[in-house]
């Protein structure tokens, strides 16, 4: 039986550097113009919207503070099948930032964007490190 896990079991792995960001993650980052320092301080203060234990993942709703006053909802889906750390799968600025997906359609958001354009890599496949 898989452990199910929470965002606060996660929270020390994203503090101590201990995640890895997917190519999904980077595709949205360069699109919609949010960074990395964006997507973890988003999960330090977000809150789960739902959790897929069979696909041990989940989805936390988080926010993008700039003051004085401006909150931009950021979506993050974390996949914690690995013990000792922490896989950023995708983050995204919601439509509407409140609504549970379901498995369906997280795995179509994950696989399909179809308004937004292709990121090409600067440098070859190989230069850039394995992803297991």
């Amino acid at each position: 039986m898989r452990k199910l896990r929470r965002l606060q079991d996660l929270l020390p792995h994203l503090r101590e550097g201990r995640y890895r960001l997917g190519p999904h993650v980077a595709k949205h980052m360069l699109q919609e113009g949010f960074t990395e320092l964006d997507i973890l301080r988003a999960l330090e203060w977000g809150r789960e919207l739902c959790i897929y234990p069979e696909d041990q993942r989940m989805l936390v709703l988080g926010y993008m503070v700039f003051p004085p006053r401006l909150r931009l909802p950021l979506h993050v889906v974390l996949e914690y099948a690995k013990p000792r750390h922490v896989d950023i799968v995708t983050a995204f600025i919601p439509k509407e930032p409140y609504r549970v997906y379901s498995r369906k359609r997280l795995a179509a958001i994950l696989r399909f964007d179809g308004a937004l354009e292709e990121v090409r890599w600067s440098l070859p496949k190989e230069a850039y490190p394995a992803w297991e």
